[in-house]
């Protein structure tokens, strides 16, 4: 899709679909009432008749005569005092997949022109893009000859603009998004991979490609690194494969000469079967996705590498597949993680938080200055905040709102859990210093517990995006299948760090 800005009253502009905004509660708009004069009432009509109200993501098509775009698409904001950025999103999702499966040459998109509460131009073009953008995404590379998809929706949008804006900010706006698109697309090619391609060598081949594309570097680690450095604790989630373990480090230096850098640690299993505690085989296909952490870390990398962040950053990816085997661990067996802990692993369906103990460990050697790790870790937070929010506990409540802050900004929302001392009891082991599972209760909590005792002196931060990760139904800008969440969420929070405020 090639997007360009262009400024241009909108019912003036030549196009195949001109994309406008309405809210539930603005019909005195100029723009929507000069749209109505000229339709003849057309839009009073259908406010009328409740078939269009401008509720949030209402649309109506209209194919007037009279105009110079051939269709005029409306799309609904709801109420402008609870409008913001997502919403634009949303709607610009909305306006490309009335067109979806369709050949459409061109459109034409006033959505960035609308009154937007506590917004700028600049944040609005970007919006709009992301929006444009990740709703246009489709995984089909594996459908062949008369399966592929039909018709890609538009070829080209532009973008309208008020004449008088500042056009470079417009365009690094623009340009802005198109990096955090690209990120995006990246995190859900990964995730949507079938599990007969992506090993964790396949992931660490990907991880190594986008290093090179942003101009970063990526070390990989393999068994024998492993088991020289003491990770027994990934090593013993992914002995139960005859897929080689990998545990990817990714660093991008974008800030100052040894100043501490920022860590993301992804978790990556490429498949999970739950082990020898071996999961239902209903939608055990979807545990594919068990590596979005990674992908998102891997991701996050790239887009800010892209935007030349002025951060430096490290990513670290412990990359596995959990299988049942003869050579797979049992529940009651005793492993030596990195830190030297004992884990009594009483589930090894547990094992994400495994390979995340061992990998925050490791990135302790780069004394960072924060830690923010992010995994489809508990069925728990499915249950508990199910597909609408990302769970999130720490130690630093500083830390915890900055990243919620972020997640109001891109639409990829936090909610925190409490982590209280309380806690702690529930994964004491009998036989161990700690035990990968506290039971049912407060499953969420008693995971990020469990990792709390890898962070100990870290500033430290942990995402559960069991319930995102993975769309069962389609959203605006969301195709069914992976999500690519985490992306935005992670580079808006580097956005907003002090260095990038200068």
């Amino acid at each position: 899709m090639q997007l360009t800005l262009h400024c241009a009253e909108p019912l003036k502009t030549r196009t195949a679909c001109l994309v406008l905004g309405a809210f539930a509660d603005r019909w005195r708009d100029p723009l929507l009432l000069e749209l109505d004069r000229q339709l003849d009432g057309r839009l009073r009509e259908a406010r009328r008749s409740g078939e269009f109200t401008g509720k949030a993501n209402e649309s109506l098509l209209l194919q007037p005569a009279t105009l110079s775009a051939q269709r005029i698409l409306l799309v609904g904001l709801g109420p402008r005092r609870d409008a913001g950025l997502e919403q634009l999103r949303q709607a610009a999702g909305i306006a490309i997949g009335q067109f979806k499966g369709q050949h459409l040459a061109g459109m034409s998109c006033a959505l960035p022109l609308l009154d937007l509460p506590r917004t700028t131009p600049a944040a609005r073009i970007e919006a709009v893009t992301e929006g444009l953008l990740l709703a246009g995404y489709r995984f089909d590379r594996y459908r062949t000859g008369e399966n592929r998809p039909k018709g890609a929706g538009p070829r080209s949008v532009t973008l309208l603009c008020a004449r008088g804006t500042d056009r470079p900010e417009l365009e690094n706006a623009l340009a802005t998004a198109q990096v955090l698109a690209r990120a995006v697309t990246l995190a859900r090619d990964l995730v949507n991979e079938p599990g007969n391609v992506k090993s964790p060598t396949y992931l660490a081949e990907q991880a190594a490609a986008a290093a090179a594309a942003g101009g970063f570097r990526c070390t990989v680690l393999g068994r024998d690194e492993l088991e020289r450095e003491g990770c027994g604790a990934l090593l013993g989630v992914a002995q139960g494969s005859v897929r080689e373990p990998r545990l990817i480090v990714l660093e991008y230096q974008g800030g100052e000469a040894g100043a501490a850098p920022i860590a993301l640690v992804g978790k990556g299993v490429v498949f999970d079967a739950g082990g020898i505690s071996l999961k239902p085989a209903e939608k055990m296909d979807e545990m594919k996705m068990d590596m979005a952490g990674g992908a998102a870390t891997i991701a996050t990398c790239l887009a800010a590498a892209l935007m030349k962040l002025p951060v430096n950053l490290v990513g670290v990816i412990p990359a596995v597949e959990n299988l049942p085997s003869g050579s797979a661990i049992r529940p009651g067996d005793i492993l030596t993680s990195l830190s030297g802990q004992t884990i009594e692993v009483l589930n090894t369906d547990a094992e994400g938080r495994l390979i995340l103990a061992d990998a925050i460990t490791y990135v302790r050697r780069v004394n960072p200055r924060l830690v923010v790790d992010i995994a489809t870790l508990t069925g728990a937070c499915v249950i508990a905040l199910g597909h609408h929010a990302i769970a999130v506990l720490g130690n630093d409540p500083a830390l915890v709102q900055a990243l919620r802050a972020a997640g109001e900004q891109t639409g990829e929302r936090l909610w925190e859990l409490p982590l209280w001392a309380d806690y702690d009891q529930q994964i004491k082991s009998d036989v161990a210093d700690v035990k990968n599972t506290g039971g049912r209760p407060a499953g969420t909590i008693t995971a990020a517990a469990f990792l709390q005792r890898f962070s100990k002196g870290l500033k430290w931060a942990h995402l559960d995006i069991a319930g995102t990760a993975w769309i069962e139904q389609a959203r605006p800008c969301h195709p069914k299948g992976a999500s690519g969440v985490g992306v935005r969420l992670l580079t808006a929070f580097l956005r907003g760090l002090p260095e990038n405020r200068r």
